[in-house]
């Protein structure tokens, strides 16, 4: 397989076969992303996708999942989209899930019929990284988008029969605006009705514009309690039902998962024993993007 630059996927997708479409990030505007930032965004030629379906056909025959890559494949035109998903459906049949990351804007510049038309394709699942629902906290990392904007995008993925997964940012509001990142972030969430949540935990980088506020000051980060109090801010007020949640990645202070509102008990618990220190913590040392 040929692959340029980092090459990021979620946890969910660790036994899918990925395939670099884009390579980048075609908005790449987002002050605490350093994925791509030294990436110009760009378009894999018909030629180079080929080559990998080839390998893949040849060398991957027990996975039955595949993950468009880079940062937000949805943007490519419909002829485009299809003839990838054309081809997956070709070169192998044994796959079964086909899944790709989606900004908002990407999701919006589709019609429903375009992703109803992904979906019959083979288009499963859209991984969506929405971050905040807080429009200031939004704002300031200079996201592109407003609560609003992206629940009109999620409806779009619902209404399509497509399965939404969203990421949320846990300390993306620093300290001052953290219990209004958590609370508002819920509130946008619940009409967002994703199948999907996982939350992350921020890790400034020194590369990008938030890492160098970091480093300076103007932005203070919360600390592991202030996490764990954002977290359980952010659980208690989601509404969602039969949505799966997910805090387990490398970021994260606290792996969690459950099922709502099922788990959502169990969860609230786990975190309550965390801050109450009769829980032990993911390790500095240990974290990791």
């Amino acid at each position: 397989m040929h692959y340029e630059g980092t090459i990021i996927r979620p946890p969910s997708e660790a036994f899918s076969i990925i395939l670099q479409v884009t390579v980048g990030c075609s908005y790449n505007k987002c002050t605490f992303c350093g994925a791509y930032k030294n990436a110009r965004f760009r378009v894999k030629s018909a030629e180079e996708i080929e080559e990998d379906l080839h390998f893949a056909a040849q060398h991957c025959t027990r996975q039955k999942r595949i993950f468009l890559a880079d940062g937000d494949v949805l943007i490519l035109s419909q002829e485009k989209l299809t003839d990838i998903l054309t081809r997956i459906r070709a070169r192998l049949p044994k796959v079964r899930r086909v899944s790709l990351y989606a900004n908002a804007r990407a999701i919006r510049s589709k019609t429903l019929g375009q992703l109803a038309e992904l979906k019959k394709l083979g288009l499963d699942r859209v991984y969506m990284g929405f971050e905040s629902g807080s429009n200031e906290v939004l704002n300031r990392v200079a996201k592109g988008e407003t609560a609003e904007s992206m629940i009109e995008s999620a409806n779009m993925v619902n209404e399509s029969g497509l399965f939404l997964s969203v990421t949320t940012l846990l300390g993306l509001g620093g300290r001052e605006l953290s219990e209004i990142h958590a609370r508002e972030s819920a509130e946008t969430l619940n009409r967002m009705a994703p199948k999907q949540v996982a939350a992350l935990t921020l890790m400034p980088l020194p590369d990008t514009e938030l890492g160098r506020q970091y480093a300076s000051g103007l932005f203070q980060l919360p600390d592991q309690r202030e996490i764990l109090s954002e977290l359980r801010i952010l659980v208690s007020s989601l509404t969602l039902d039969h949505t799966m949640f997910h805090a387990n990645h490398a970021s994260n202070y606290l792996p969690i998962e459950g099922i709502l509102q099922k788990d959502k008990q169990k969860i609230l618990d786990a975190v309550d024993s965390a801050l109450a220190g009769t829980v032990n913590l993911v390790p500095e040392h240990m974290r990791a993007l």
